[in-house]
């Protein structure tokens, strides 16, 4: 069985990656159930993957969202940009839950860009849960650059914008920047199949904004 027949999660209502064969409460019996605990506000907005698959941000994983993984071995990766990679493996029982306390260490060789040459990036963008990568790299979710005073600061010139959800097909765009521009990108991403999904968020090693290749890292004030 694949690493993607084995994730079952709950978000936004029921997601269920198993046939419609088996019925939702035996499923119940036989699921177990993670329980992140957050260690600073950093971490509630890192994105999650499990077993090599995006899904969703930490702060959404919680409460009536839960995420819900058949017994076994499964490797838990969070990623923030601007910080070092929190991964760990875990061992689901069945109808158990299992506390995942996560730490996020700040990567030092990151650089940051400066706040009055940089360039900004906000997005407009549905749904807001949608993982962002700027020039393939992971920079968060939707929901941390939409709204007043939010925006992504980058270095001036040419990047890559992708959103990408599982279930929608994948949103991409160039874009060049001068110093100092204001962008916002507005858009929907249009449902399709979990087949449509952009490799970034497939990847059993997604890249993270790193020293040296970091073109946003920094939240605008």
């Amino acid at each position: 069985m694949s690493h993607r027949l084995k994730i079952y999660f709950m978000v936004l209502g029921s997601l269920a990656l198993f046939s419609s064969c088996c019925p939702a409460r035996a499923q119940d019996r036989i699921m177990g159930q993670i329980q992140f605990v957050k260690s600073s506000k950093i971490v509630k907005t890192s994105g999650v993957w499990v077993d090599g698959q995006y899904v969703g941000y930490l702060g959404e994983l919680d409460g009536g969202n839960k995420l819900r993984l058949l017994p076994g071995e499964h490797e838990v990766l969070i990623r923030q940009a601007g910080f070092e990679d929190f991964r760990q493996k875990v061992i689901i029982e069945p109808r158990k839950i299992l506390d995942v306390h996560v730490v996020m260490e700040k990567d030092g060789g990151v650089a940051y860009p400066d706040s009055k040459t940089s360039s900004e990036i906000k997005l407009n963008v549905q749904p807001r849960r949608a993982a962002v990568f700027l020039d393939d790299n992971f920079v968060g979710h939707v929901q941390e650059y939409d709204g007043a005073g939010k925006g992504m600061l980058v270095f001036p010139g040419k990047h890559r914008i992708t959103i990408a959800l599982s279930g929608y097909r994948a949103f991409q765009t160039d874009v060049t920047l001068l110093p100092r521009q204001k962008f916002t990108l507005k858009t929907d991403l249009l449902e399709g199949s979990v087949n449509d999904a952009d490799p970034l968020i497939k990847s059993e090693h997604p890249d993270t904004a790193r020293a040296n290749e970091v073109p946003a890292v920094a939240p605008s004030k």
